[in-house]
């Protein structure tokens, strides 16, 4: 019989956020004031703009969009308050009605404003393209020309309008529903020390663990789990799968990866050649398993065995000292990224503990730019995790400092979100080897980042892989089986994996707690596009020295006020050279030729 205890023990106990800077609780009467008040400016702006957008010039615009930013940032807030409320635990019923309340009102605002971007599209070149060049339209010209691209698919203002009132009962209620499930997974884990019941987070920390017994004991609970919950979870991604298709055809769009790749501002030729060089580059993947599997001194290497430490010895990771380390990482990179993580830390902006009914994984949430991000992650004082932190840490940075240029204009595309928190992740590292003096620490910590390049890298491209499988057999063969879509993962996981790492049958239901094939389709390949990038970033930065950083942090302020191109281009990057990806890849070479060179010494 198993332990009731689901959450498993954690230093970073009692590390919770603090909302109050967005609402004092769920019960604040400035919530439903705001939700009131937010409607009432629709309607005056709806009142004040309907019908007369071609009749704005460049500064009337500009001054038009600036109201329009500050009634979005008014109407999201109750929204993203309601989001964090519900993924710090969503099996409190009241959290999930602040979500529907909230979302219902948010989406009655947004249909009320659609007219704006819809009269804008409709105008021709030679009517938006002066508005854009045009000195006056400011800090907005980006946002401008952006929108345009999007011009071929958007559909008639009635038809816009339903959907963003309909799509809270269609798929935005099914990724609700997915994340109730996922956060309230529990796994029977037959531990050597006796039968424990886990969260899924702290199952999967459990991969991590030097003995192997721990590793195939949480994989084996992790997918009967995962195969108890496998019909609802299948129905939900085939629900999605559909949504996402008959969305492309309303909307005209030539593939399933289009909108993704226009939110990102890439084309699929730069895509493909990300793919491409990633796909051509699996042998070193396969070159450094085989080296892991000699280490561990195993026969085989199977699925549960890829995160296995190196080192036996006890490499926690309190949160304090993990707090210690990612400060003083980001502050010997810049004494303002260091001032901008302390805030996290100390202002309660970040939920590490491990708690039932909080959202599995990572993320950080940029709030309204009068407020700031949010941070979650599931602590388990692993050096795994110290590099979650680091990655979130990134993103936090990137989410306050591009605060400056506007609500509208501070997400950024997600090729460029993922490049601040790979350059975190990469600060924390080469502070982390350049302390280390023993061989066999210094070999472990090669050994992680170059499992964590794998993660982000290569397993992103497998995903991405993965969903153009399930998009295009969802479209061609109807409702797709368990089964099939299980397939359909072991075939894209097979050729990273080659014959040295063998997949399990239990691998096979793997895909179904993956939160980005619900929430944000071909999300993944970003992740491959930002580390290879940061690569060539750091690489700059490991020669320019400190001349380096007020560019990088002038990047990050810019937000997404300009294209990824014109972002990364004062720092010496050309996204539009081919060898960039396979730079990026020679430098992973590169960490796997110090393993095995360190592991030759030992032997």
């Amino acid at each position: 019989m198993s332990t009731p205890a689901a959450a498993a023990v954690s230093s970073a106990d009692g590390v919770a956020w603090d909302l109050a800077d967005l609402y004092a609780g769920p019960a604040d009467p400035q919530l439903d004031a705001d939700i009131a008040h937010a409607g009432e400016r629709a309607a005056e702006f709806r009142n004040r703009y309907e019908g007369r957008v071609a009749e704005l010039d460049a500064a009337a615009m500009r001054d038009a969009l600036a109201e329009l930013e500050d009634l979005s940032q008014l109407a999201d807030r109750p929204l993203i308050f309601a989001h964090l409320l519900h993924a710090a635990d969503s099996s409190d019923p009241a959290n999930g009605a602040l979500v529907a309340r909230t979302a219902e009102a948010n989406s009655q605002v947004r249909a009320g404003l659609l007219f704006f971007e819809l009269e804008w599209l409709a105008l021709p070149d030679d009517h938006t393209e002066p508005i854009i060049t045009d000195p006056a339209a400011g800090r907005f010209a980006h946002f401008l020309r952006k929108g345009l691209a999007f011009r071929p698919h958007v559909l008639d203002r009635p038809v816009e309008e339903a959907l963003e009132q309909k799509s809270n009962t269609g798929s935005r209620a099914f990724k609700r529903l997915f994340d109730e499930i996922t956060s309230g997974l529990e796994c029977d884990v037959e531990l050597p020390s006796g039968p424990q019941r886990l969260n899924e987070s702290a199952t999967l920390a459990l991969l991590h663990d030097h003995d192997r017994e721990v590793r195939r004991a949480a994989a084996r609970a992790l997918t009967v789990t995962l195969r108890s919950n496998s019909k609802v979870l299948t129905y939900i991604f085939n629900v999605l799968l559909q949504d996402h298709n008959v969305d492309d055809q309303l909307r005209s769009r030539g593939h399933a990866m289009q909108a993704r790749n226009l939110a990102n501002e890439i084309s699929q030729e730069s895509v493909d050649a990300l793919i491409d060089a990633c796909a051509g580059a699996n042998g070193m993947v396969q070159r450094y398993y085989r080296l892991k599997t000699r280490l561990l001194g195993l026969e085989k290497l199977y699925d549960y065995d890829r995160y296995a430490p190196l080192e036996q010895q006890d490499g926690r990771w309190s949160w304090d000292r993990c707090r210690q380390m990612v400060t003083d990482s980001y502050a010997a990179f810049d004494p303002r990224a260091g001032e901008v993580v302390e805030m996290f830390f100390e202002h309660s902006w970040i939920d590490a503990e491990l708690r039932n009914g909080k959202r599995g994984g990572a993320f950080s949430a940029g709030g309204p730019a009068d407020a700031h991000p949010y941070i979650l992650c599931n602590y388990t004082d692993r050096a795994r995790d110290v590099m979650t932190v680091a990655h979130e840490l990134g993103h936090g940075i990137h989410q306050y400092l591009a605060r400056d240029v506007g609500y509208l204009q501070s997400h950024t595309p997600l090729t460029m979100a993922e490049t601040a928190s790979v350059f975190g992740e990469m600060i924390v590292f080469y502070r982390l080897l350049e302390g280390s003096r023993d061989a066999g620490e210094r070999l472990s910590l090669l050994a992680g980042k170059i499992e964590d390049s794998f993660a982000t890298v290569f397993r992103q491209i497998v995903l991405t892989q993965f969903e153009r499988a399930a998009h295009a057999a969802r479209r061609s063969e109807g409702e797709l089986s368990t089964e099939r879509i299980g397939e359909l993962w072991m075939d894209a996981n097979a050729p990273m994996h080659g014959d040295v790492v063998e997949l399990t049958p239990d691998y096979e239901s793997w895909w179904s707690y993956i939160p980005h094939f619900i929430h944000t389709p071909f999300y993944t390949y970003a992740y491959s596009f930002g580390h290879l990038l940061v690569l060539a970033l750091y690489a700059t930065y490991r020669r320019q020295g400190p001349d380096f950083v007020p560019g990088y942090l002038e990047m990050l302020r810019r937000g997404g006020s300009a294209s990824p191109r014109d972002l990364v281009a004062p720092l010496g990057v050309d996204l539009d050279d081919p060898r960039l990806w396979q730079r990026g890849l020679a430098l992973i070479g590169d960490m796997i030729d110090e393993a095995e060179a360190l592991a030759a010494g030992r032997d």
